[in-house]
């Protein structure tokens, strides 16, 4: 059946992280003292945990990493996943490997829940269950340039590459990676020719580290034609550093931006983490995720698996649940749906950052995957 947590969220959004490598030591995400901790798996394991999954209701999939672009044979990888189609229908027997299966309906994902929870699920479109599978990839944009249009051309729909401040200099402060700023200007210019649309750019701000660049980032996202997105600090970085005074909060930004040209908010869809805003004059959109000073727990639509093949049903959760094990075991296709269906059962209601019984993830970041 479709997959519901116990809460009734619909969970369509999958992200994969392809690899633990990176080439950039950002100062927010890397001690600089580790590298790669887990291990890659081969790509015919990522799309088979991705086909089965598209099964079961995923109708978004970003690629992610460490640096998703260091992975050679990515390309063909995307071309792969093109060829998936989320239709809302549940094959008679899920094949051990391709093949084609007679569909039926799913049967009512509502029995048992409570009426709270129905509600949510039947509000759920029925448009959210079919076309084309969206592929989207996060990147610090560093190799971009010569594989956007390559990625377009096998089916990646957008991009969005993580960039933290618009002055070269800082640049280069924030990622440990001298000269970086052009490469991923320019990559971020190939993702817009190439039509990876929407191109988003985000930016993770910390207080006394790169607040100063949210004007800068306005002015920015209206001459580049991009949606900037702005990150809430959150505590998912190697050194275990953060603390509530480095969060720049979605309504100082708010602010800030007002300093320079008026917002008006636009509408947005209930499980997309990000705030949406445009500039008064409708010349450049802007967004901020405020996992910390708004949380959107309620409405979230996703899960994850990390480089090594596990499940993440949260950025903030204390363990993980290792679906590659199963495939090593021999398990077929049904039998990963199955797992699947009760590592979702458990996933949490919500993070507690900031609370008195907050607990550390198990991973930071980096190696989850963004």
């Amino acid at each position: 059946m479709l997959l519901h947590d116990k809460f009734g969220r619909a969970i369509t959004d999958l992200r994969i992280s392809i690899t633990d490598r990176c080439n950039y030591k950002c100062v927010y995400c890397r001690t600089g003292n580790e590298g790669a901790l887990y291990g890659d798996l081969p790509f015919e394991d990522y799309l088979r945990m991705a086909r089965v999954l598209v099964t079961m209701g995923i109708t978004k999939v970003r690629l992610t990493g460490g640096e998703p672009l260091l992975r050679k044979g990515l390309v063909n990888f995307v071309r792969e996943l093109a060829k998936l189609r989320p239709q809302g229908l549940k094959p008679a027997s899920l094949p051990r490997s391709n093949g084609t299966a007679k569909p039926v309906p799913y049967p009512n994902p509502t029995v048992g829940l409570s009426s709270s929870s129905r509600a949510r699920i039947e509000h759920q479109s029925e448009s959210d269950l079919s076309g084309p599978l969206d592929i989207a990839l996060t990147t610090n944009g560093h190799m971009l340039a010569e594989l956007a249009h390559p990625l377009k051309d096998a089916g990646l729909t957008r991009v969005t590459v993580s960039m933290d401040a618009v002055d070269p200099e800082r640049f280069a402060r924030i990622t440990r990676v001298p000269n970086g700023y052009d490469h991923v200007l320019a990559g971020i210019r190939a993702a817009r020719r190439a039509g990876l649309w929407p191109v988003k750019v985000n930016c993770v701000l910390m207080r006394g580290f790169n607040e100063d660049q949210i004007i800068p980032f306005g002015m920015f996202a209206r001459e580049e034609g991009v949606t900037v997105r702005f990150i809430e600090f959150m505590p998912l970085e190697e050194g275990r550093t953060w603390a509530p005074s480095t969060v720049v909060t979605l309504d100082e930004i708010l602010a800030r931006m007002a300093e320079y040209r008026p917002l008006v908010e636009i509408p947005h869809a209930r499980s997309e983490t990000a705030r949406r805003y445009r500039f008064e004059d409708g010349i450049g959109e802007i967004g901020i995720i405020a996992p910390v000073s708004h949380p959107f727990c309620g409405h979230c639509s996703r899960i994850r698996i990390t480089s090594d093949g596990k499940i993440r049903t949260c950025l903030f959760s204390v363990w993980d649940h290792d679906l590659h094990a199963q495939m090593r075991r021999g398990a077929s296709d049904e039998e990963l749906a199955e797992f699947i269906q009760g590592v979702v059962a458990k996933k949490e209601e919500r993070h507690h950052i900031g609370e008195a019984d907050f607990v550390p993830a198990s991973r930071t970041m980096v190696h989850i995957g963004g």
